[in-house]
């Protein structure tokens, strides 16, 4: 894969930044291919897209995009003609007309999840103890530590927003699920893959693969990269 001129995309979700795909980047960067992380402000969904495509602007050659929980709503609303496909990790999608809320509240969530409520500057932060209980518990305390030490919060606004028509109905698509996802329940995320018509990977890894599985991340991408390479 060294010969080939695609750039990969990395767009983080809520509560983390782009330092979340850290263990996947030297990886990519190993098969050959220029490696971006998007960093979003996750003030509005709108704001978000046009921080993402403020990236793509940057990228050369043909674009897979990856998007990770929240930033799968993201990826779907960009409308950059350099992207050839995408790659949903443990990622919402939500279809035209729905917003985030919807597809995040569509199953009964698991009793670890954490109950979040916006603060006095309508911004919603995840607790310290739900990085170990729900958002990364496969990662090391000093892990967990890190990630909720560096977490971006997320704006209500990112959540409420109807979708315009999503990408994936018009691009190849991979979704990695998580089984043991504690943030999106997997038969929410198997729900949303068989919609899609996506290419599926199904493993028991926890919400922050990325983090805690990063092989699974770069082997998924790879594949969806050699497509794109094919086609």
């Amino acid at each position: 894969m060294s010969n080939v001129k695609t750039t990969v995309v990395l767009v983080h979700g809520a509560w983390a930044d782009g330092s979340s795909w850290a263990r996947v980047i030297g990886p990519l960067k190993a098969h050959g291919f220029e490696v971006l992380a998007a960093p979003l402000p996750l003030t509005s969904l709108r704001g978000d897209v046009a921080a993402l495509d403020r990236t793509l602007a940057r990228a050369n050659g043909p674009v897979v995009l990856a998007g990770h929980a929240y930033a799968g709503a993201v990826i779907g609303e960009s409308r950059s003609e350099k992207t050839r496909a995408l790659v949903y990790v443990t990622a919402l999608a939500p279809d035209e007309g729905e917003t985030v809320g919807d597809v995040f509240n569509r199953a009964e969530p698991d009793p670890r999840a954490p109950k979040l409520a916006p603060d006095s500057n309508g911004l919603l932060w995840l607790p310290e103890e739900s990085f170990a209980a729900a958002f990364a518990p496969d990662a090391t305390t000093e892990e967990q530590g890190i990630m909720a030490a560096t977490q971006r919060p997320l704006a209500a606004d990112c959540t409420t927003v109807p979708v315009s028509r999503p990408r994936w109905k018009d691009l190849p698509t991979w979704f990695l699920i998580a089984e043991r996802d504690r943030m999106i329940p997997s038969e929410t995320q198997r729900f949303m893959a068989d919609r899609m018509g996506a290419r599926v990977h199904a493993k028991p890894l926890d919400h922050t693969p990325s983090v805690t599985a990063p092989a699974a991340v770069v082997g998924i991408i790879v594949e969806a990269a050699r497509d794109v390479v094919a086609r």
